[in-house]
């Protein structure tokens, strides 16, 4: 797993290195041919040096953080966490990393077209996504707009209505009214469901238990969470795909309104996470749109 976890680090720092190739064209190389590389300016603190190419303290430090992130929650001890281990990390993954990165370079893999084509695209997705993360940190929500949001979407906002049903299913409409007539009478619906209800639940005497809202198709879903059905109440006779139902509301918990101190936090990140995506999506289209902008598309091309 070490050497996996490992590997998706070195991929994402080499990619990151190759956005500004300072950090990745280090010390002179001894390829006939190749020039020299420009001197490189260490910011930082050098542990190590291979062939004067210098890690750093953070560099090390950096990437144990991001190899401990993708440890498993419940292999703890798979992090990286002591002194001797980073040192072995060091040894071991980051200067072998770095003798293997210069054999490749000194025989000039940097150069193949595949290589090249590889490494452009990557660049343009890492600086895509720095300027998404750029604007993105440009956008503020302010206090009125938390509010208003909260105002305006406080019944969604409201914690997950659950309601225990039970049910009676009959074929016809004539025997549900007969059933309706019982119960008013004084027979005990759940005695009802368990004698006459040609459901499953018939053997459970009717009840569903508690259920939320959307797990059943409609009508039932609309009669079971109707605001006009209270606790103790039957409902209408209604059609659904099994027959003829009557339900009954035997209990409901949940559906507390949230205060705005209590949403505060969420309302925050979904405004701003919408803005974010306004805030691109308007850059996008004013690019799109600019009279610099030249766009050909070769539809016949595509196949």
């Amino acid at each position: 797993m070490k050497r996996s976890i490992t590997l998706l680090i070195f991929l994402g720092f080499l990619f990151t290195g190759l956005v500004g190739c300072d950090k990745l064209n280090l010390g002179p190389k001894k390829t006939e041919g190749r020039p020299q590389a420009a001197p490189v300016v260490v910011r930082g603190t050098v542990i190590a040096k291979v062939n004067n190419m210098p890690i750093t303290l953070e560099d090390l430090n950096q990437e144990i953080e991001a190899y401990n992130s993708m440890v498993p929650a419940d292999k703890p001890e798979a992090k990286i966490t002591t002194r001797d281990q980073k040192l072995d990390y060091l040894k071991n993954e980051m200067v072998r990393r770095a003798l293997l990165y210069q054999s490749a370079m000194d025989k000039g893999l940097d150069r193949k077209e595949d290589v090249v084509r590889a490494l452009d695209k990557t660049k343009q997705e890492l600086l895509v996504v720095e300027l998404v993360r750029e604007e993105a940190g440009k956008v503020e929500v302010s206090s009125k707009e938390i509010e208003d949001a909260y105002n305006a979407y406080k019944e969604q906002l409201k914690e997950p209505e659950e309601r225990q049903i039970r049910e009676i299913i009959v074929p016809t409409e004539q025997e549900a009214r007969d059933i309706v007539i019982q119960y008013y009478q004084g027979a005990d619906f759940a005695t009802l469901a368990k004698e006459r209800s040609k459901a499953a639940s018939a053997k459970d005497a009717g009840d569903l238990g508690f259920i939320k809202p959307g797990k059943k198709l409609p009508p039932f879903d609309q009669e079971a969470f109707s605001k006009t059905l209270e606790v103790g109440r039957i409902s209408n006779i209604f059609k659904g795909p099994d027959g003829w139902y009557i339900i009954k509301l035997e209990a409901k918990k949940g559906g507390k309104e949230r205060s705005l101190s209590e949403m505060w936090d969420d309302v925050k990140r979904g405004l701003t996470f919408l803005k974010q995506q306004q805030r691109i999506d308007d850059l996008v289209g004013n690019l799109t749109n600019s009279p610099n902008t030249k766009l050909e598309f070769y539809e016949g091309e595509v196949k």
